[in-house]
């Protein structure tokens, strides 16, 4: 059903070379981990974040195609667990308990995306919970619109990070740095990150061992270096003069925030959040348009918006909190009893409610593959992450014809039946600058 039962024009995905020139590849850098001295992670502008084969590496082990979660997603949980919240669970993936709630600390509960939950957690983990530090994405230091992997260890670290970044991040790269740190660390990511993750540590036992905990933010897809350099240049921002760019945060829920430095006094242009997403969503990859997890599936915790009511302006920040395993129901429980984080409410019924698209993209998910197969185009495997009835129930005869013609139209538009080359850009600011080729 996946990469390997291509025919002609098409060819195995038989290496992380061939994933990434099919346009499987999410970006999320555990091949950059599992295997360093023949991987290295790079931007390509049009695409995302990229594995590239660095000079003279040896041949590859094969630990790192494993890992992919560009080409396979699995759940083995036993959805017999009485635990589990069983309505939840064919649409939701493993559920035990929704919280609404925020950070107890204001200035977190103000800087963060919606309730600053995540960074509450994080805190929660480095000065309470005996977590040697947290693995998370932030602004690069010397180029505000790209990311970069960081370790925090402490509050200001994690403020840094703070607010979403709606731009190409690859947090596993760094994860071999933790195999010889002294403690488990916290990883923060988006969900085909933490599957990746969950997805190595089968590969790798002592990774797993090394990181005590995961949180993944939902997430609609991670737009390319394009789109932000275009929304800037669209608002009249030069690049050379941008100190800082901010996405959401400083608010709920926040706003896009370009923030300019240089002789004269800093300036700032501003755009609201439907107003900056909607222009960006039209440069998310190829993989997230075909990928089933948008709340974070395989990690312990997830955290997203509450969007089940109008949000006033100037409302304080509030985060969806869903604890999907047993460590992480009781991380949630702790960080709330040593006042971390304020749960507000614990109710089931909340993540249908602030997410109800996804029921229907669930369903629009299984026409995109059918699309797919086809054209004999590459597709991912996934398992134990029904699609078919939500493709019956939530969507409408036109527009399951409307999703399988739009994905064979695509299969065309954007070359998906052959490979396509990645030449690394953005690696400076000057080759962002220039463009792709």
């Amino acid at each position: 059903m996946g990469c390997r039962r291509l025919q002609p024009p098409t060819q195995p995905c038989t290496s992380i070379e061939a994933v990434v020139a099919r346009q499987l590849c999410t970006g999320c850098g555990i091949c950059a981990a599992l295997e360093p001295d023949r991987y290295r992670m790079g931007d390509v502008f049009d695409f995302g974040r990229r594995p590239f084969v660095r000079d003279g590496a040896p041949p590859a082990t094969g630990a790192a195609l494993r890992a992919c979660p560009g080409i396979e997603l699995a759940h083995d949980f036993a959805r017999d667990d009485p635990a589990l919240i069983g309505e939840l669970t064919d649409a939701w993936g493993p559920v035990r308990a929704v919280f609404e709630g925020h950070a107890s600390d204001e200035a977190i509960r103000f800087a963060g995306s919606s309730g600053g939950a995540t960074t509450a957690l994080s805190a929660y983990a480095i000065e309470r919970g005996g977590f040697a530090g947290v693995v998370h994405t932030a602004a690069r230091a010397d180029v505000a619109y790209l990311n970069e992997t960081v370790v925090s260890r402490d509050r200001a670290g994690l403020m840094r990070g703070t607010g979403s970044r709606y731009a190409p991040s690859s947090p596993c790269d760094e994860l071999g740095r933790l195999l010889d740190a002294e403690g488990p660390h916290l990883f923060v990511g988006k969900p085909c990150d933490v599957a990746a993750l969950a997805r190595a540590g089968r590969e790798r036992p002592e990774l797993a061992r090394a990181v005590g905990l995961t949180i993944a933010f939902f997430c609609a897809g991670t737009p390319s270096t394009r789109g932000t350099l275009e929304l800037l240049a669209r608002e009249g921002v030069e690049v050379d003069r941008l100190a800082e760019l901010r996405y959401r945060g400083n608010g709920w829920p926040g706003r896009w925030t370009a923030s300019l430095g240089g002789t004269d006094q800093p300036r700032a242009r501003e755009l609201s959040y439907e107003e900056s997403w909607g222009f960006l969503q039209r440069y998310r990859q190829w993989r997230c348009y075909i990928c089933p997890d948008h709340t974070g599936e395989f990690a312990d915790i997830a955290v997203g918006d509450p969007w089940y009511r109008a949000i006033e302006p100037d409302a304080p920040g509030s985060s969806l909190i869903l604890a999907r395993t047993a460590r992480g129901l009781r991380f949630v429980e702790q960080a709330a009893a040593a006042g971390y984080l304020t749960l507000t409410a614990e109710d089931a019924a909340l993540l249908p409610r602030s997410q109800p698209g996804l029921l229907k993209a669930r369903g629009a998910l299984w026409a995109r593959l059918l699309g797919l197969r086809l054209m004999r185009a590459p597709r991912p495997r996934y398992r134990g992450m029904p699609m078919f009835r939500f493709w019956l129930t939530e969507l409408g005869p036109i527009e399951r014809f409307r999703e399988i013609a739009a994905t064979i139209k695509r299969v065309f538009t954007k070359r998906l039946r052959r490979p396509v080359a990645m030449s690394e850009r953005c690696a400076d600011r000057k080759d962002c600058k220039r463009g792709a080729p």
